[in-house]
Order: structure tokens, then C-alpha cells, then sequence
């Protein structure tokens, strides 16, 4: 799923180049590879003109060409439901690939079905290192290795997961089903070896889905150099061609955007040189028009060009947005969850919202809700108690300090409804979620939940602690729920509205009084690692979400203290429903500098301070501060 990786301006950048010169008898080997066509498989946009581009990459070659894949293709997608694999795989039957990988999303139709699509399929597809337990050979419709011969160059061909890509993104016990998965930087050079030693191959090319960390530890492990270029699926990074101890690694990024060329020189039966770039599928490019009649005809089967609803804000389908904080599409989704099964609570995981997309505003059709939600998960319900609920939301927080966090930041990994939550995306943090509110009320560790969720995560996909909860399916589509939601509605306007804070630091606790008269000010004695405090990130929520931005703020960098002021006006309105007397819990948020924390997604660290409201609906006067926040 892409979560960061480079941003490219313009059609294509070169990375390499020639590191000897082709001698008298040397050929040139062009690798084309795409990687992770997902979603752009049910659209008739990126995924014909990807077809179009490879075939003029062909046809442009000064010698012997190979086509393959990284893995990902056949899902998720919008036809998914409909089509299961079909089409992506009718699409790249006509482009003729010499080999594909078995990715996680391969499997995202089950175990069994993979008989079904290297059977549709009119090339093959590369396991080498997830094997048959009794036999070591390639489970059922794949193969381990392919050799290809074309130009007088023979090419050895294998393909790789790791772990993260097939354990950790399926719900398959492949133990239980027979399948073993051998460590691909044991595997992966060994067979390289074999290959050239005993195959007589000029050069190995690994299929690895694995990510590009991975393939980079696969190219160390690689003592001999054996593999000479690494075509990389699963993360969706822009990488183009490199040089990794001794292999050249390159990712295309995703969704049918690029198509990776490297071009290999060998001489005397090795690898001499390359070159290689990352080439753009832009609009310019014609679509292939066999590959638009297959896509538009799934297409018409389902009517998914039909406007559902038309929004007046920018819906964000993001990795980037939706693995890291809440956003109005993550709303939607899981409102419309908790409606269709009248449950307390929805939550989602960030990876099952695809597309990596923003759309509208304006009208949005049922395809661009099948594009985001392209599984074919079901919604279902189940009960948690307050405390199962908390450790549920804890099983995803990604820290800081993870290999996951220096790698793409913080995550809190899902979208939540009917939850306000603040989550401590830190190792040392005594409580990861905490001040959990329920429909506005603090969560009771021992009340039980309705809580609606997608079948997905309640299998225990994603990590999730769910797989041992009786559930209520509604046999009904997730996309189908999102759909019906919204097409009882003219317009909407969704927006983020603090269902997930994030907190890195605490200020003191305060307590004010709020009478509607005045301001509302409260001093704090600020961390250590506070440096600056940005003032147009500062305001007051109250547990409904409801907020009111600071007014005035003060921070004194050598006193180490911080000043909010806030119209107490304004703050009494939002808690407008409070009597005499109540004592209302608010928190201020603030965003801030830290001379501690190197974030890598977000922009800045996160201040909270609990502070304890007096409602005073009788006299006048100033909203004074009740103790100081110190």
C-alpha cells in the first residue's frame, strides 16, 4: 500500500548509467516492468495507455526484450466483485508479460482461486520462495523459476515475497494450508546461482514483492551478485533504476503511473553496464483500444459511471491522509458502517481504503466508491467490551520509534465513528489510546459495545484482535453501504472533525470557569523539548468534537511557559447544552516545535492539556482562570 516515496514533476528521470563500455559481441537487454496495477485495472485511464507505452518500449529496443510484473495486479479494483481477477488479467493477456509475481492481492480471493487465475492467465506466475511444505515444489498453478531465450540472451526469471507481503496482509494460514514460506534472501540467491551455474543463464531477474527495503536486503544478501536486477512491487514507491550491492533495484510506483525500463549490457555472458529510468504514463499516450474494450466492458455490467451524490468538499481516498490521521472520506465510510447495523461504533483499516485518490468536489460516481473500497469485504457486527474496544484501537498505532515509523511516520492505521479518541504514538507511552468517548461519553471499560467493522479485519486482517468475536454479517458489500448511504443524500459536505488526536506531549492540567462573558485564559508550564508553538494550531474541543480556536498565544521560549487566551463567548456557545454548575471536560491541542522528535509525516509534534470547565450560566463578568495550568 503506498504510504511515502519521492514525488517526480515532468515525464521521466534516469537513474544509472553505463559503468563500462559495450564491447564488440555485447547485447542489449531492456527489462520493462510495472508493478501494483490495483485499482487502475477497472478504469479506462492510466491502465490501456500503460498497455500502449510497453508496446512502444518494445518495439523502440536495440536488442532482446523482457516483460514482467512486481505482483499486485489482479486487485483490489473496482470490478473486483464482479470480475474477481478477469480483467485485469484479459488486459495483460494482450500485453504478453514473460513472467508475474504472487503478491498479497493475488490472494485476496482466497487461496484456492490462484488454481483459477494462472489458468486465465496466458503467462506465468512466479513463486519461488512460498512452496508446497512436502514437496519444496510451487504450489498449485505457479511456478518457481522461468527461463526465457530471446535475442540469443538467455534470462532467468524468479519471483519473491516476504513476509509482511503474505502473512501480513492476508488472512491465509499458509502452515495450515501446506504452503511454507522460505526466507527469500536465502532462497532468492541460491536459485540465482543455480540458474547461471547449472542453467547457463546470462542473467537473473528477481520478481521480488517485497518493498524496496527488502529488495535492498535481498541485493546484500546476494554475496555473489548473481541477481542482476530486482523488479520491486508491495510498497508503491517511486524508485528508479539503482545500483544496490551489485543488483539494480527499481520500483514504477503503482496504478499503472509509470513503466520502469532497464537496460542491461551483457558481455561474454555477464552484466557489464545498465542504464535505466522510470518512464511516465501520461495523457499523450493513446489508449490501447483492446485493452479500453475489455475494461469498458466489465464496466457496463456493473454501471459504476452512475452519479451517486455530488460533494462539496474534496473526498480524501489518500495512503498518506488515511494510514495517518482522520479524514472526511474515512468519516463516510464509517458513518455508513454504523448506520447500516445501528452499532455504537464503525471502525475501518486504512489499508482496505484504496485508490490512493482525492475526488470531487462535485459528482461522484458508484465507481469512485469501488475504486476506494474495491474488496470484496462484507460489513459486519460484533461485541466489544470498553476494554477489548481500547485494545482493538491500540493494535494499530504505529510509534515513532518503530522501523515503520522512521520509515513512513506515525500511523494510527484506520478511520473510526461514533469514537473520540487521543492516541501517543510513542514507546514509552503508558497508554497509546487514551480519553476514549463513546457517542460523547467516556468510554466504560466494562460496558459492552456494538461495534461494526468490515469482514476483513473481523477475520483478523491487519492485526486486528477480532478473530475470536462471534459475528452478525450483513452479507453486504462495504462499497454497497458507502453506496446506499450516499445516494440518499443530495449533497454532502464531510470534514474532519477530531475523531483521532494525536498527542506526543502534556501540558499541566487547568480548570476555568465559562460564563459567556470575557475571555478564558490559562497559563501552562511547557516540556522541555517545546521550541516554538505554531498559535493558528491552537484551540479548545470538547468531547463532541466541537472546537473553538484560541484567540491569543503567548509561548515564552526562556520561561519555558505558554499563554492561551479564548473568547469565552465563543466557548460557552459550544457548550451550550451544559447547566449551572456542570463541569464540562474540554482539551486544548496545539502543534508545536520540538528540539526531540524528527517527524517524518507530520509537519510538527502535538501539545494536549486537560482542562476541566465550570459552567456559569448566572452573573457576568470576566471567565476567569481557575488554577493555573502549572
Amino acid at each position: 500500500m503506498l504510504r511515502a516515496g519521492g514525488i517526480v514533476l515532468g515525464g521521466s528521470l534516469v537513474s544509472g548509467s553505463a559503468t563500462a563500455a559495450d564491447g564488440d559481441g555485447a547485447t542489449t537487454l531492456t527489462v520493462l516492468s510495472y508493478n501494483d496495477i490495483q485499482t487502475a485495472a477497472a478504469e479506462d485511464k492510466k491502465f490501456p495507455r500503460l498497455v500502449t507505452l510497453i508496446e512502444q518500449r518494445r518495439a523502440a529496443a536495440d536488442g532482446p526484450v523482457v516483460v514482467v510484473g512486481g505482483g499486485d495486479e489482479v486487485g483490489p479494483h473496482a470490478l473486483s466483485p464482479v470480475s474477481q481477477w478477469r480483467a485485469p488479467v484479459d488486459v495483460l493477456n494482450e500485453v504478453e508479460p514473460d513472467a508475474d509475481v504472487i503478491g498479497n492481492h493475488e490472494f485476496d480471493y482466497g487461496l484456492d482461486p490462484i488454481s483459477d487465475v494462472t489458468a486465465d492467465s496466458e503467462f506465468p506466475w512466479l513463486a519461488t520462495n512460498l512452496v508446497d511444505s512436502e514437496t519444496g515444489e510451487a504450489f498449485d498453478g505457479t511456478e518457481s523459476v522461468r527461463i526465457v531465450e530471446r535475442g540469443g540472451v538467455k534470462v532467468g526469471l524468479i519471483g519473491l515475497v516476504d513476509e509482511g507481503a503474505t502473512f501480513g496482509k492476508t488472512n491465509i494460514k499458509f502452515n495450515e494450508e501446506g504452503l511454507t514460506l522460505e526466507e527469500y534472501t536465502e532462497t532468492g540467491p541460491a536459485e540465482a546461482k543455480r540458474l547461471k551455474e547449472d542453467e547457463g543463464v546470462d542473467a537473473v531477474v528477481a520478481l521480488a514483492h517485497t518493498g524496496i527495503g527488502d529488495a535492498e536486503a535481498l541485493a546484500e544478501a546476494d554475496a555473489d551478485d548473481d541477481i542482476d536486477a530486482i523488479v520491486v512491487g508491495d510498497d508503491e514507491q517511486f524508485y528508479p533504476p539503482e545500483e544496490v550491492d551489485g543488483s539494480i533495484v527499481s520500483e514504477a510506483r503503482a496504478r499503472a503511473r509509470y513503466l520502469s525500463e532497464i537496460e542491461l549490457t551483457i558481455d561474454g555472458g555477464e552484466v557489464t553496464a545498465f542504464d535505466g529510468e522510470l518512464i511516465e504514463v501520461t495523457d499523450d499516450i493513446e489508449k490501447d483500444p483492446t485493452a479500453s474494450d475489455i475494461i469498458n466492458e466489465y464496466r457496463g455490467e456493473v454501471s459504476l459511471d452512475s452519479v451517486i451524490v455530488e460533494t462539496e468538499t474534496p473526498l480524501d481516498a489518500t495512503f498518506g491522509s488515511n494510514y495517518h490521521r482522520e479524514t472526511n472520506y474515512g468519516n463516510v465510510v464509517t458513518d455508513a458502517m454504523r448506520e447500516r447495523v445501528d452499532a455504537d461504533v464503525a471502525i475501518t483499516n486504512a489499508g482496505g481504503i484504496r485508490s490512493d485518490s482525492v475526488y470531487g468536489p462535485g459528482e461522484i460516481t458508484g465507481g469512485d466508491i469501488f475504486n476506494t473500497l474495491p474488496f470484496p469485504n462484507t460489513v459486519v457486527s460484533l461485541e466489544l467490551t470498553g476494554e477489548e474496544l481500547v485494545e482493538t484501537l491500540e493494535s494499530q498505532v504505529v510509534t515513532l520509534e518503530s522501523d515503520t515509523g522512521q520509515n513512513f511516520g506515525e500511523e494510527i492505521s484506520q478511520q473510526t465513528s461514533g469514537l473520540r479518541f487521543e492516541w501517543v504514538p510513542h514507546d514509552d507511552a503508558d497508554e497509546p489510546i487514551r480519553d476514549v468517548y463513546v457517542d460523547g461519553e467516556p468510554l466504560d471499560p466494562e460496558e459492552t459495545y456494538e461495534v461494526a467493522v468490515n469482514s476483513f479485519i473481523a477475520n483478523g486482517g491487519s492485526g486486528y484482535p477480532l478473530d475470536d468475536k462471534p459475528v452478525e454479517d450483513t452479507g453486504e458489500l462495504q462499497a454497497t453501504t458507502v453506496v446506499n448511504y450516499l445516494e440518499e443524500k443530495d449533497t454532502i459536505a464531510p470534514t474532519v472533525e477530531g475523531r483521532m488526536q494525536r498527542v506526543d506531549r502534556d501540558l499541566p492540567d487547568a480548570a476555568v470557569t465559562v460564563d459567556g462573558n470575557g475571555k478564558v485564559v490559562s497559563q501552562f508550564d511547557a516540556p522541555d523539548d517545546v521550541q516554538s508553538v505554531a498559535e493558528d494550531t491552537v484551540a479548545v474541543w470538547t468531547p463532541e468534537g466541537d472546537h473553538v480556536d484560541a484567540e491569543k498565544v503567548v509561548f515564552d521560549e526562556e520561561d519555558e511557559t505558554l499563554v492561551v487566551r479564548v473568547d469565552d463567548g465563543n466557548l460557552a456557545d459550544t457548550i451550550e447544552d451544559a447547566d449551572d454548575g456542570d463541569e464540562v471536560a474540554l482539551d486544548i491541542y496545539a502543534e508545536y516545535e520540538s528540539s526531540e522528535y524528527d517527524h517524518i509525516y507530520f509537519e510538527r509534534s502535538r501539545l494536549n492539556a486537560d482542562v476541566s470547565a465550570t459552567v456559569r450560566r448566572r452573573g457576568r463578568g470576566l471567565g476567569s482562570a481557575g488554577p493555573p495550568g502549572r
